[in-house]
């Protein structure tokens, strides 16, 4: 019996390639396409595939959201997350969200996406070695609280200590606290290689 798969990507021909691709492979059929959350959900509702490939970009609903929903209804789902990200926190978050496997876009490699196919549907999980790498790190790492990623974010924007605690309606002091934990958290020495680091480790993204 065909392993069934649903391929959800909002760029039709990453889609279609990956279709054509896939049912070349004996025992692989793709047998559904979606190009955003919602169609995603409403096929596995219907249909319930045994295997979904994941963009993660795409609009509305990014594929970590997507994940999170499909689990909540679909908790059996097996959910492999194609993505261009390859962070720590993006893999963390893929991860804790229910994916059974994480594939970089760069690689390119189908026979890396046919195994990762193969992998979950027997119900295991794929993480090639660098992503396992990557998320061993992340799991070392203590979270950030949602008022160290304001702040942080904020330290990002350029914003002084003063604007800080004024936009968050905070003392000095208590930012001075935040900004030493921020630095402790993510091993940095200063202020800016905080920031780089948080980019680094895909905390902050370029494009928000």
């Amino acid at each position: 019996m065909d392993i069934g798969i649903l391929v959800v990507d909002d760029n039709p021909m990453m889609r279609k390639g990956l279709k054509g691709s896939l049912e070349i492979e004996p025992g692989l059929k793709v047998v559904g396409e979606a190009a955003n959350g919602e169609d995603a959900l409403a096929f596995v509702r219907k249909h319930q595939p045994d295997v979904i490939t994941m963009d993660y970009q795409m609009p509305g609903d990014n594929g970590v959201a997507v994940t999170e929903k499909l689990k909540r209804e679909f908790p059996n789902s097996k959910i492999i997350l194609l993505s261009v990200f390859d962070s720590e926190e993006d893999i963390w978050k893929a991860v804790q969200a229910g994916v059974k496997g994480y594939l970089t876009k760069k690689a390119g490699d189908i026979g890396e996406l046919i195994a990762a196919i193969r992998a979950v549907y027997a119900g295991e999980t794929f993480f090639p070695e660098a992503i396992a790498r990557k998320l061993e790190a992340r799991q070392k790492q203590p979270d950030l609280t949602e008022r160290e990623m304001q702040v942080l974010e904020l330290l990002a924007e350029g914003c002084s200590n003063k604007e800080m605690a004024d936009e968050l309606s905070l003392s000095e002091e208590t930012i001075k606290l935040h900004l030493s934990t921020l630095r402790k958290k993510l091993g940095a020495v200063d202020r800016t290689q905080a920031v780089v680091f948080a980019y680094k480790k895909g905390i902050l993204h370029l494009d928000g």
